[in-house]
């Protein structure tokens, strides 16, 4: 059987290698470019687009237009983490907010009817890195995983395609278990 290919684009995160390597453990080839590289068209090559976190701040749509351009013309399945989400609720029209810095483990409440969260309960605990929030979903988009910190932990398109977490999936068990989850999307 081939292993499913995922497109990983890297936004600055300090964790490509964790990121990759949650990826290729739950069953998928990778392959990281970074976004001033991203392709015009996946041409059938990927099987899905995993948005890691970033250095740049996720309203920067002049930076990342190529990134946010083939989000919006592929059809494969497309998951943001931490920036990576930012950058699709921003290019939605999702608004951002400062907020207090978060770093460690947090615990979450997510949807259990989702897709994404077959392998967890319906509490997980995640790690966070970050000081940006989603309080709303963007047009298009509905929160599917919150907290007491983030009204928008999780956050998926009406269609299903495009999934975010604002939490750093790469880190720890329940992490890893929704990127199992995600896997099935495209496998």
């Amino acid at each position: 059987m081939t292993r499913p290919r995922v497109l990983v684009v890297n936004n600055g995160t300090l964790s490509l290698r964790q990121l990759r390597s949650r990826l290729e453990e739950v069953g998928s080839l990778t392959d990281a470019v970074p976004v001033a590289s991203v392709p015009d068209r996946l041409d059938g090559r990927y099987q899905a687009i995993v948005l890691s976190g970033t250095k740049v701040r996720a309203y920067d749509q002049d930076h990342y237009r190529p990134l946010i351009e083939l989000v919006n013309s592929t059809d494969v399945p497309v998951l943001g983490i931490c920036g990576g989400l930012q950058i699709i609720a921003a290019s939605a029209g999702g608004h951002l907010a400062e907020g207090p810095q978060r770093v460690g483990g947090y615990e979450v409440q997510v949807d259990k009817e989702e897709p994404l969260f077959t392998f967890v309960k319906p509490t997980v605990t995640v790690f966070h890195r970050h000081t940006l929030y989603l309080r709303q979903a963007p047009p298009g988009f509905r929160a599917i995983g919150w907290s007491s910190h983030a009204p928008v932990e999780f956050l998926r398109s009406d269609d299903g395609r495009v999934l975010g977490s604002q939490a750093h999936l790469e880190f720890r068990s329940d992490g890893r278990e929704i990127l199992r989850g995600f896997a099935q999307l495209y496998s």
